[in-house]
């Protein structure tokens, strides 16, 4: 295996991994109080109620596709009963309508950004390097899918490209797994790692602070107390 390919599959995804952790631990240690997600609903919320909705939620399948597609081999969904022409089918529709969606509502909260005077001196420099990486990284996502599983004849990335993943987490790299994908793969995956590298100096620190313990938390009782005369 080549230098480069060393360099850029294995080194550069664990130093990105690497800051990923350690730059969590410094920023809850040293900014907690900035640990949000910047709202500014309060200054516009039109544009944040149409794009916020269908940025999460497009997100939420996005994730939720390449958990799937990527930490699960195939020969899980096909020992579940789901063959791989199945998959693929429901990967790629699926997964083109979640992208879109994520697309459409990370446009409008960038328009939002540039178009709307009082919400421009709020955007941080974080967030400059934020969202044309967040845009890029989706964008080069469908890019891949509609380049080669749409349009194209179709690309098995779960040979190859989840291969590579899973060897990462199991510490056992396998860079050979990646290097002879298609470009449009192996830029989308570096823009992921770089990506994860930034996540912890920006407002996606927000996603570990969901407040799901509001679910299950007991009743606040309120006691109304009689006037004292």
């Amino acid at each position: 295996m080549s230098a480069p390919n060393l360099l850029l599959w294995v080194a550069l995804p664990y130093v990105c991994l690497a800051v990923f952790a350690a730059g969590h631990v410094w920023r809850y240690r040293h900014d907690q109080f900035g640990w949000t997600s910047h709202t500014s609903q309060l200054l516009e919320h039109r544009w944040l109620r149409r794009g916020s909705p269908l940025f999460h939620v497009g997100a939420f399948m996005v994730i939720a596709g390449h958990v799937v597609g990527l930490a699960v081999p195939a020969s899980w969904t096909e020992a579940a009963g789901v063959d791989e022409h199945t998959y693929h089918t429901v990967a790629v529709w699926a997964g083109s309508v979640a992208g879109l969606a994520m697309v459409a509502g990370l446009g409008m909260l960038c328009a939002r950004r540039v178009l709307t005077r009082r919400i421009r001196p709020t955007t941080s420099r974080s967030d400059k390097l934020l969202f044309p990486l967040l845009a890029a990284t989706v964008l080069l996502g469908i890019a891949a899918t509609v380049a080669h599983n749409v349009l194209g004849g179709g690309y098995d990335y779960r040979g190859t490209v989840s291969v590579w993943f899973r060897g990462l987490f199991a510490l056992r790299p396998r860079p050979e797994a990646i290097a002879g994908a298609p470009l449009l793969f192996q830029l989308h995956a570096l823009t992921a790692c770089l990506l994860f590298a930034v996540w912890p100096f920006t407002r996606l620190v927000h996603v570990w602070s969901a407040p799901v313990g509001y679910l299950v938390r007991p009743y606040v009782v309120y006691r109304h107390r009689a006037a004292t005369r």
